[in-house]
Order: C-alpha cells, then sequence, then structure tokens
C-alpha cells in the first residue's frame, strides 16, 4: 500500500453490483432474484418478517469501505451508483449521505440500458482523472470484469487502482487488473460471511463433529501442512479449501523464489516477501484465508518455509 500525506482519493462504489454480490454470498447463489428483494418497495414496507431478517443479515458497512479507502490518503470525491428507487437500496441512503457520498441515479434497467452502472461510472472516472490530475488513487469497489478495461486504463493514466469486491462475486481478472484487491470479507470491522451462514444455519453438535474429519482429509491433496486441535486452527480449517490452500503455497513459492533471486541472500524481509506476493496476486490476503497476520499465514507453510522470528524483523526461506 503506498501511504503518502499528499495521496488524493476518489471512490467508486457499483452499489447494486456489492449489495447483491454479498445477499448472493450469505444466502446462496441467485438468491437475490429468487427472494424477489428487488421488488420490494423503499422502507421495505411490504417485505416479510423473513425477507427483513435476510436483508438485515446481509447488509453491506459501507463505512468499511470508506475506512479502507482512506488508508490511501484523503478522500476527495465519492460515488455510489445505483437505482436509488429500489427498496433496499433506498434503506442506505442515510449512511451514504452521513459519509458524503454522491449518490447517481441509474433509472430501472432495460434491455437496452443492462450496462447502465458499468457505462456511467467508466465514463465518469476517466474523466475524473482528466478533469483532475491530482487524484492519486482510484478504489473501484465492484466485481463485474466488465471494469478490466478501467482498470488497465487508469493505471496507463499513472494512478494506483484498488478494488474491493465479494468473494465468489468478483473477477479473477478483475483482481489482477488492479494495483491491489481486496474482498470485502477482509476489511476491518466486517464479519465474514461463513460465519453469518454459521449462524443461520443451526447444526447440531453431532453434525458439526462429523464433517470436521472429512473436511481436512478434503485437503491431503494439497501441501501437507502441521494440525492443530485449536479453535483458531479450526477455524482456519474452515475457512481454507483444499483449493485456495494449495494456491497461497504456490504463490508463496514463487515470490519467496523471485525475492531471494533479486536479492541473492538465502533469507528475505517477511515484508518484502508479502509486497512481492500482493504484486504477483493483488487478491492475496492472509486474513481471507483464516490468519490474522502474515507472520501466522508463514507458519501454517513450516514444511516448505522457515520463518526466523528471533529478531524485530522476521525472515523467511525456503527449507531445503
Amino acid at each position: 500500500m503506498a501511504e503518502s500525506a499528499e495521496n488524493r482519493v476518489a471512490v467508486y462504489i457499483d452499489f447494486d453490483n456489492i449489495v447483491i454480490s454479498r445477499y448472493d454470498q450469505v444466502h446462496g447463489r441467485s438468491a437475490w432474484r429468487k427472494d424477489n428483494v428487488y421488488k420490494l418497495a423503499p422502507g421495505l414496507s411490504d417485505a416479510t418478517a423473513e425477507q427483513k431478517d435476510k436483508v438485515r443479515h446481509a447488509t453491506v458497512d459501507i463505512s468499511a469501505i470508506l475506512d479502507f479507502a482512506s488508508s490511501f490518503g484523503t478522500i476527495v470525491l465519492s460515488r455510489a451508483y445505483a437505482d436509488w428507487s429500489v427498496g433496499v437500496n433506498a434503506t442506505y441512503q442515510g449512511q451514504l449521505m452521513e459519509r458524503a457520498v454522491d449518490l447517481t441515479q441509474l433509472f430501472p434497467a432495460t434491455q437496452q440500458m443492462k450496462n447502465g452502472a458499468d457505462i456511467r461510472l467508466s465514463v465518469d472516472v476517466v474523466e475524473d482523472l482528466f478533469r483532475l490530475p491530482d487524484i492519486t488513487h482510484v478504489v473501484i469497489a465492484a466485481g463485474d470484469s466488465d471494469y478490466i478495461a478501467l482498470a488497465q486504463r487508469a493505471k496507463r493514466l499513472g494512478r494506483y487502482i484498488v478494488g474491493i469486491g465479494v468473494a465468489g462475486g468478483t473477477s479473477k481478472s478483475l483482481a489482477a487488473a488492479c494495483n491491489e484487491y481486496a474482498d470485502y470479507d477482509s476489511l476491518p470491522g466486517i464479519r465474514p460471511a461463513a460465519h453469518i451462514v454459521a449462524d443461520l444455519v443451526v447444526v447440531p453438535d453431532e453434525a458439526v463433529a462429523a464433517t470436521k474429519a472429512p473436511r481436512r482429509a478434503s485437503t491431503s491433496s494439497a501441501v501437507s501442512e502441521p494440525t492443530s486441535t485449536s479453535e483458531s486452527d479450526e477455524a482456519i480449517a474452515v475457512a481454507e479449501t483444499a483449493t485456495s490452500k494449495r494456491a497461497a503455497s504456490n504463490l508463496l513459492v514463487r515470490a519467496l523464489r523471485l525475492a531471494l533471486e533479486a536479492t541473492d541472500s538465502d533469507w528475505v524481509h517477511g515484508s518484502a516477501l508479502k509486497l512481492q506476493m500482493k504484486r504477483l496476486d493483488p487478491a492475496f490476503n492472509e486474513k481471507a484465508l483464516g490468519y490474522s497476520s502474515f507472520s501466522k499465514f508463514v507458519k501454517s507453510r513450516a514444511n516448505i518455509v522457515e520463518l526466523d522470528e528471533s529478531t524485530q524483523i522476521h525472515l523467511v526461506r525456503l527449507r531445503e
């Protein structure tokens, strides 16, 4: 993350995209349409108790997005794009206006206007970058692959591009097109969707015990790692799937080899290693995998890397 008191940040939120993706993440694929949430009246006056409860559990914390954006510098403009006549969207207007977010109205989608948000947001970003040359960072909260060209164009114009999206609803190509990418679940103060789903689905203790062993066994095809019976390790086992574990381990090795070759040394600073991993995959975030720190993530790969914590500067190297 590039930090400077002179950094000036512009934030653009494809609001429909974020809200719908979060709802589907919590309640299941295509749940937004199956539950007819988009048809609810402003204020959710016609919503059933079940609909209101499901909307509440999938609420998006706009402040978390803006707070994360502010970590890059001073937010000089912020816009949210949506059809604000939609009942669920209307419930966010107060929260957005309190944070001085400009609400851009997109009229109900038609066959000719199905990509209205993508086009309007992209046009505004390019126009703002030429009109306001002092903008250094562009934060795009959306997961649509249609924004890949926008991210690439903004990077060519010399801006630092940060993407924010909901896991499962974000294009991997969009994450790769950004300088930095963060899952909504991993933002400070956000409760991961997996925890919300666990609360919504009441599972008997016997069933939980029966499912733990198969879950760990399913990771046997990935890089083997030490197991533990602690609660924190059990949470990590849930957060990491076999695919994500293998991908993260491979990314770690690739980044470490590159860093070792560049420094011509046996050890690499942990901070430099994480930076190299972010360069290779802007979507990498150890917290999204269930680790509270990068050091804990590295320790979990003890069979392939070695971590030296004898000094304040943590060093990492490949095991022979």
